[in-house]
């Protein structure tokens, strides 16, 4: 493993283990680095903030889970969405926290980054050349709130339960194919 590797995973396992301790807005650089001794210069060397080591906590952890299916994690494909679903689950405390954090370069907005052209993509299946921005942008929109407020109730359902009825309103809109538009 190179070394820069070993450097973000032990800046991501110090940011792991304070999550559970605080929340993400009262974490500093200086606590991730002092937990696995390393000094600022070699935090801001890799990543640009936290959310930036956030968003590759996810990254890393989600292609390895789906690697035999994605070469990359903007590969995100329909049978990827579950298993999206059941690691945001498997992971559900760390990413019930980082999901509430809504400054710049967050989890949310990296998961629209993320979802845009697997969502664009069933549009356009869908209507054809009328999948216009408004109405993948909408998609996009609900998807993400869909996850967030799911993820971050105390009493959501298992990862099987939220994909079936996510399927459900997948296969709603596909039987309707938007006729009205």
């Amino acid at each position: 493993m190179a070394d820069s590797n070993i450097t973000k995973k032990a800046l991501a396992s110090a940011l792991k283990e304070l999550v559970n301790k605080k929340p993400i807005s009262k974490i500093r650089i200086g606590e991730i680095c002092d937990l696995c001794d390393m000094n600022r210069k070699s935090f801001y060397y890799h990543f640009k903030d936290k959310n930036d080591l956030i968003n590759w906590i996810f990254d890393t952890e989600f292609v390895n889970i789906v690697a035999d299916d994605c070469t990359n994690i903007n590969d995100i494909k329909k049978g990827n969405i579950d298993k999206l679903i059941n690691y945001l689950y498997d992971n559900k405390n760390f990413y019930k926290k980082v999901l509430k954090e809504k400054d710049q370069n967050c989890l949310s907005e990296h998961f629209r980054e993320l979802i845009e052209p697997f969502i664009r993509s069933k549009m356009e299946e869908l209507l054809g050349e009328n999948a216009l921005d408004f109405y993948v942008d909408f998609l996009i929109d609900g998807f993400i709130s869909a996850i967030e407020k799911w993820i971050t109730n105390d009493d959501a359902l298992n990862g099987a339960k939220f994909c079936e009825r996510m399927h459900i309103c997948e296969r709603l809109v596909a039987e309707k194919k938007v006729e009205q538009l």
